[in-house]
């Protein structure tokens, strides 16, 4: 895999995540659009009306998860299809169920809000409730991820592969981390009133730039483990 083509795949899923906020912009989405009443009830609420933009990570986490599974990898075609149809869904349940938000952002806001109320300031209540939310949702993005997998390269001991894979599950963690603290601070960003109106095209803008500034440490993390994927294995096992 070419470098050119390694930052490719990277950047594929914020481009998509940048997409949507363009489409919304373009189209004039907003909570005055009419949508079917089951969709309504379930997407427009209180936890898109605070943090708007995890629609955005909705994406990117659907594109990042597409990306591994239609990329040259280790994984047979099959098994990245079947697990990837299973790692889509629980991707979806994580941020869309019961409601917009999901188990991610409640588990956000209720981390949070037992943290202030606790004693913490509003700003170590904010970065635990989004270290939260972080969990929940990379949990089902890496776990997605290690159902696609087809084998497990390992070099150098199992002590030593363990450790290496403990620290890129933590770097990504942290990535994941920074992505949602930023993005739930659109509002106070100058978001504006999105999504109770359309967003005009100054916050289109912003809200590109917040997407893009919260995922560029994962893309980055992304693009480095792709061009570690494709060096040749010191030891492989399936």
């Amino acid at each position: 895999m070419s470098r050119v083509s390694a930052a490719a795949w990277a950047l594929a899923p914020a481009a998509a995540a940048i997409l949507g906020v363009g489409l919304a912009w373009a189209t004039g989405f907003s909570q005055r659009m009419v949508l079917p009443g089951v969709v309504e009830a379930r997407f427009y609420g209180f936890f898109l009306d605070r943090y708007p933009l995890f629609a955005a990570a909705i994406l990117y986490g659907l594109a990042a998860l597409l990306v591994t599974m239609i990329r040259p990898g280790p994984g047979r075609p099959v098994r990245r299809l079947a697990g990837g149809a299973v790692a889509v869904a629980m991707l979806l349940v994580a941020g869309l169920y019961p409601t917009f938000g999901g188990p991610t952002l409640r588990s956000g806001f209720a981390t949070g809000g037992v943290a202030f109320l606790n004693g913490q300031t509003m700003t170590v209540a904010y970065g635990l409730g989004a270290a939260s939310a972080a969990f929940v949702f990379g949990l089902a993005l890496g776990f997605g991820g290690l159902l696609m997998a087809g084998t497990v390269r390992r070099g150098g001991g199992w002590g030593r592969w363990l450790l290496a894979a403990g620290g890129r599950v933590l770097v990504r963690y942290l990535s994941l981390w920074f992505a949602l603290a930023v993005l739930g601070l659109a509002h106070t960003a100058g978001l504006g009133a999105w999504p109770r109106r359309p967003l005009t095209g100054g916050e289109a803008a912003l809200a590109a730039a917040l997407v893009l500034l919260a995922f560029l440490p994962h893309s980055a993390l992304a693009w480095l483990d792709n061009r570690a994927r494709h060096r040749p294995p010191s030891g492989a096992v399936a």
